[in-house]
């Protein structure tokens, strides 16, 4: 089985400046499902994951405009709501595209559940902010009544930060494989899963957000991928970024990768968290691909992107 995940990225949703119409996601992802069908025409099967940042964050907005009207729904819930709209667009999308060449091949989105630990230090260090950006009274408000952490952001407000736990386990692991088993093309863990936590027999959601990119690592693993694929909108790792000195990496090896993240060469919550996925897979014995989505379907070529490797 010749099977790849394929971890897109935002852009592949949601352009920067865009208001994120649904013709404009749907045109995004249109594009995106061309780039996996390619890969399905050249033999491979294909499981994928996204991001979902700016859709859960207009879902909050939402949430804030209309709390007089309807009970607003926690960050779990919110990224349930995300993982539904976005599998339905590539969904479709994907299908489309197959419908196009021929193939009955099945497309199929997994709601899927992500367990994360209490004990992980991110919860005694919550970084993450989401939502939208509220005034310092506002903010002071949420922290006092809600008991809350709420930080100011890049001079443009306040905030809500939640924590930003390791995925450990995917509820709906074995369903994933199965489809994958059948042939079908399976969209799963959608914006990193839904964070849950398993106490005895019982699961219950919880307020954290999941990178994706280290999901999608933790689960190309647990179903034996030979590839974990990266797709985001640079087309390559570079090392000293924006400066005269920037040089782009053609291959990484987990040496120079863990080396870089040492020196601070990636930047968090862009690439350190892709090179970070990127080792774990490699570690386990997978290859690892860090490419653009243009590039995508030429990625099994020498030169395009960045691999990282065991050793050179």
């Amino acid at each position: 089985m010749d099977l790849v995940v394929v971890a897109l990225g935002g852009n592949a949703i949601l352009q920067p400046k865009q208001k994120g119409t649904i013709e404009e996601q749907l045109a995004n992802v249109s594009y995106s499902a061309r780039q996996i069908v390619k890969l399905v025409q050249k033999g491979k099967q294909v499981v994928v994951t996204h991001g979902n940042g700016p859709q859960v964050g207009n879902i909050l907005l939402q949430n804030t405009a209309a709390k007089e009207q309807v009970p607003a729904m926690p960050l779990d819930v919110c990224g349930a709501e995300s993982q539904g709209l976005l599998g339905y667009m590539i969904q479709q999308s994907i299908k489309n595209e197959l419908q196009k060449m021929g193939s009955d091949i099945g497309v199929v989105t997994v709601l899927t559940q992500v367990v994360v630990d209490r004990k992980d230090s991110a919860f005694a260090n919550p970084t993450k902010p989401v939502g939208p950006f509220y005034s310092r009274a506002e903010a002071e408000f949420y922290m006092k009544e809600k008991n809350e952490l709420w930080i100011e952001d890049s001079g443009r407000g306040w905030r809500k930060v939640v924590p930003s736990p390791i995925p450990k386990d995917i509820i709906e692991l074995e369903i994933i494989r199965s489809l994958v088993q059948k042939n079908c093309i399976v969209i799963a863990a959608g914006g990193g899963g839904i964070p849950v936590e398993r106490k005895s027999y019982r699961l219950s959601g919880v307020e954290a957000v999941i990178d994706k990119d280290l999901t999608s690592s933790l689960l190309a693993k647990k179903l034996g991928a030979r590839m974990l694929v990266i797709a985001t909108d640079v087309e390559r790792v570079a090392i000293n970024w924006g400066t005269d000195k920037q040089k782009s990496l053609e291959k990484l090896t987990i040496a120079e990768a863990k080396k870089y993240l040492k020196q601070g060469e990636f930047l968090k919550g862009s690439m350190e968290p892709k090179i970070k996925a990127a080792i774990n897979f490699v570690e386990a014995g997978g290859e690892a691909l860090i490419i653009s989505l243009a590039n995508l379907e030429n990625g099994f070529k020498e030169g395009q992107g960045t691999k990282i490797v065991d050793s050179l």
